[in-house]
């Protein structure tokens, strides 16, 4: 089974975010795009690279009005230290028992590796793009980026 694609309904889920708070996807995307990225775990070489592009980029994808939100199995204490690490200023679910990576399909490659899975999810809750790369990090935020401008263009 694959992952989401674009034209598919988005699922909605509700997580711990890394305060602890319980937060909605549907209750994001109702306020505007989001790009939801599934990464394999904290502070990784990959993983910190991922989220520090996101990091970078994120006035502009705050200012396109998209909310952007990473979710791993990592704890939500462990988030709190990688957000804190790396002045992530986005939201990081933690997925303990795998509710969200199971409803979206993101599975563990040969045992080890959690796919490293992007979509993007407009205001109705349909998703307009999905991208997959372990190696090409900043091609998440390039891509997850041109479809948000599309979308806030209202393409």
């Amino acid at each position: 089974m694959a992952w989401p694609q674009s034209g598919d309904s988005a699922h909605d889920l509700t997580l711990p975010d890394q305060n602890g708070t319980s937060v909605t996807l549907s209750a994001l995307w109702a306020t505007g795009p989001v790009v939801l990225y599934f990464y394999p775990k904290d502070e990784t070489a990959g993983c910190t690279a991922e989220a520090c592009s996101f990091r970078d980029s994120f006035e502009v994808f705050r200012d396109a009005g998209a909310h952007v939100v990473g979710v791993s199995r990592d704890s939500v204490e462990s988030h709190k230290n990688f957000a804190a690490h790396h002045r992530l200023p986005f939201t990081l679910l933690a997925d303990v028992e795998g509710v969200g990576h199971r409803a979206w399909n993101i599975q563990k490659r040969l045992g080890l590796l959690t796919d490293r899975v992007t979509f993007v999810i407009d205001q109705k809750g349909v998703i307009r793009h999905t991208f997959a790369s372990h190696l090409r990090m900043g091609a998440h935020i390039a891509e997850s980026l041109a479809v948000v401008k599309r979308l806030q263009l209202g393409a």
